[in-house]
């Protein structure tokens, strides 16, 4: 895994107060982690660094695209991404980050790098399920899903006659609900 220089926050030298930091994410940064679901990512990230004298709010903004492959169809669309992350930054005698929303860092750090706070923000964005548009509205042709359609169970028609007799007492028990 590489090391994300360019996302370091170096809060040492800062003024109290807010600062702004702004990043665009490609996929690269992505293939960086050793994740290949995006087949392409465009995604800018604003993020908001408030410098207070004991501690640090940090606010994550993204909104962009990535280029997923549907479950269904393994049809390649653009997904749109919004994604927000808080982050409270706190000073400690040790690096601790078992809280998703506090970290401690040690007081003897001069910076903080925000890339694995990126990354699990934006993999954790994507919908688990992804599904073409064009599925949804039925406006795709593909091989798959043509394929899909053809093997989809057939709706089975049973004839009163077949049914063997000893299940009329369980029917009298069904009520709608």
């Amino acid at each position: 895994m590489m090391t994300h220089k360019e996302f370091s926050i170096p809060f040492s030298g800062l003024k109290q107060g807010k600062h702004e930091f702004e990043y665009t994410i490609e996929n690269k940064f992505f293939e960086s982690f050793e994740y290949h679901e995006f087949h392409e990512a465009d995604i800018d990230i604003s993020v908001t660094l408030n410098k207070m004298s004991t501690m640090m709010e940090l606010e994550m903004h993204a909104r962009g695209t990535v280029n997923v492959s549907c479950d269904l169809s393994n049809e390649p669309y653009d997904q749109d991404l919004e994604a927000n992350l808080e982050l409270a930054i706190k000073f400690g005698d040790e690096y601790n980050d078992d809280n998703d929303e506090i970290l401690i860092i040690p007081h003897a750090e001069h910076q903080i790098n925000v890339a694995q706070y990126i990354y699990e923000m934006l993999v954790l964005t994507v919908p688990q399920k992804r599904v073409h548009p064009g599925v949804l509205d039925g406006s795709l042709q593909s091989e798959a899903l043509e394929k899909l359609a053809e093997l989809q169970p057939k709706e089975l028609k049973i004839d009163e006659e077949d049914i063997d007799p000893r299940w009329d007492a369980l029917k009298k028990l069904l009520t709608d609900k």
